[in-house]
């Protein structure tokens, strides 16, 4: 099945707030908006994206809701040319500063948005800069998650980090683009479980034909938590071993 990372969805407690910072430091730019009686979805990406990118969602209930981060989802990570240029260009705009590159090994920095939402800041040679490169989620059990994205999305590994104390794991289609999104399964070693929160929401996955993908899905057992027609045939839901939500969307 076709099941390219098409979004993540996070949840904000101001809209306006959430935009500015993410137009202002990230330069992304409004790609959709649908506008319910009781919540708003905006969608961002940054100008001149690959067709394989991801988009970031941003959700907006009206009725004023906080929300908890949990500790199930961990960041999602954009890329730039330079991680040092790039994170003094955020200090200088008066973003946070929260883990800087030489904390962090001068790698790979990390800020927060608004909202606490953790961003990691990571060094490509591809994709838009600020575009995103995977969302990272916690695992409890590292071969029951590979299992599920190899069986149930046909993802392959694209890359691995093992130390003394966890493993990352990055996971896409087979044949993905590099600027497509990866997801990157963190497994820490000591056994621990996570909470889900509730500050995140999912990661969507596209498909050219929502009802053979879900038909796909159901053959393999992954769970069945909102079909197609409980969607009004729009998209669906189904979950990962850890309870994240994964959702298929029908794209051109």
């Amino acid at each position: 099945m076709n099941a390219t990372l098409d979004h993540v969805m996070m949840r904000v407690e101001d809209l306006d707030a959430a935009l500015d910072w993410y137009q202002d430091h990230l330069d992304y730019e409004e790609t959709g908006r649908w506008e319910a009686d009781t919540f708003t979805n905006v969608f961002l990406a940054p100008e001149g994206a690959h067709e394989e990118s991801a988009a970031l969602e941003l959700t907006y209930n009206h009725d004023g809701r906080s929300y908890e981060m949990g500790d199930a989802w961990g960041h999602i990570a954009v890329r730039v040319d330079d991680v040092y240029d790039a994170y003094e260009e955020l200090m200088d705009e008066g973003v946070e500063d929260y883990r800087d590159p030489d904390s962090c090994g001068g790698s790979y920095a990390f800020v927060k948005d608004p909202d606490g939402h953790e961003v990691e800041i990571v060094e490509r040679d591809y994709g838009a800069e600020w575009s995103l490169d995977h969302t990272m989620i916690r695992v409890e059990d590292a071969d029951e998650a590979l299992g599920w994205y190899t069986r149930k999305l046909e993802y392959e590994h694209t890359g691995r980090w093992e130390s003394d104390t966890f493993a990352n794991y990055f996971m896409k289609p087979e044949d993905a683009a590099d600027e497509a999104m990866a997801v990157e399964l963190t497994y820490n070693y000591d056994g621990r479980s996570y909470e889900m929160g509730d500050a995140w929401g999912h990661l969507a996955v596209r498909t050219s034909d929502l009802d053979s993908a879900w038909d796909s899905l159901m053959e393999r057992d992954a769970e069945d938590y909102r079909d197609p027609e409980s969607c009004d045939n729009r998209y669906a839901f189904t979950k990962d071993m850890d309870g994240h939500e994964i959702e298929v969307v029908t794209r051109d």
